[in-house]
């Protein structure tokens, strides 16, 4: 019964959250528009009229062809061609899947650690709390573009290793905000209560104090999405991010910058302005979740 009543509870919480996301409009739009990429970028085989990194269906003499041109295969080019004679929607579409992973992954990834470290720092203070917040210091004291850009220097081009290097230098933000979080948690009757009955720190940990600091981390692990696709993306532009047999969007920007002054435009353009879109939905959202989950918010 009790189990019942806590589900029922949660439920109507959810959807009351859902209710006051949904009082925005600009913010269901971002949704909406969220929702649009990811559908393109999982449909990407679906959708592409070529696979533009199957060379087999590449035409170098069909390269750099403006939006529009009809191709030798009966399509039509609608964004027209880069410089390897790769149809632009489909690079785009392909390009979008390697941005929202690494962009996902990464700040996923970083969430889990930064958010573990935040918490455990704040509970079991002293010298563990000492260690991690210096460790925190340390890690947001340096520009985050500078340890990105030296870390692949390290380990080198590769998806994994972008995943590896935006989760160094963003897992510093969860746990400065989680510590923040646990430490005025940490001051309410139930944590008292659980430590009163004994409770092993894992279970406080994970069952009573996580689920009480998530609001904060949620909208911040939105925002961080968008920063870590943006990342990746300046990254890859300089040279440094995925390797050009899985070009994200970043890469594509590159690809076509050289072409800019000749006013081969839509190269660069085009993955420029689904960047944009992308980051902008994510902004979007994120701040409509910040809205909701800040009791004091004069707009709900």
């Amino acid at each position: 019964m009790t189990t019942l009543i806590a589900r029922q509870s949660r439920n109507a919480r959810l959807w009351q959250t859902f209710r006051a996301f949904c009082r925005s409009p600009m913010a269901v739009l971002g949704l909406v528009v969220l929702l649009l990429i990811v559908l393109g970028a999982l449909l990407a085989p679906v959708l592409s009229p070529q696979d533009p990194y199957d060379l087999l269906q590449l035409d170098i003499m069909e390269s750099r062809l403006p939006p529009g041109t009809q191709s030798s295969a009966g399509y039509t080019y609608l964004l027209g061609t880069d410089g390897q004679g790769r149809d632009m929607v489909s690079a785009i579409l392909y390009g979008l899947r390697i941005s929202l992973l690494v962009g996902l992954g990464s700040a996923l990834i970083a969430f889990v650690i930064g958010t573990l470290a935040g918490l455990s720092a704040a509970y079991i203070g002293g010298r563990v709390e000492t260690l991690v917040m210096r460790l925190v210091d340390l890690q947001l004291s340096f520009p985050t573009i500078l340890a990105a850009l030296l870390i692949l220097a390290l380990l080198g081009k590769g998806t994994a290793n972008v995943v590896i290097a935006i989760v160094i230098v963003e897992w510093a933000t969860y746990a400065r905000t989680a510590r923040g979080t646990a430490l005025a948690e940490m001051r309410r009757e139930y944590i008292e209560a659980a430590r009163s009955l004994l409770l092993p720190q894992r279970v406080i940990l994970l069952q009573h104090l996580l689920p009480n600091c998530l609001s904060p981390l949620i909208v911040l692990l939105t925002m961080q999405v968008a920063r870590a696709i943006a990342l990746e993306a300046t990254l890859s532009f300089l040279g440094l991010g995925v390797p050009i047999t899985e070009p994200s969007l970043g890469l594509l920007i590159a690809n076509g910058y050289e072409f800019l002054l000749s006013g081969v435009y839509w190269i660069s353009i085009y993955p420029g302005i689904a960047l944009l879109v992308t980051i902008f939905a994510i902004n979007l959202v994120g701040d409509r979740l910040r809205q909701v989950f800040n009791p004091k918010s004069a707009e709900l």
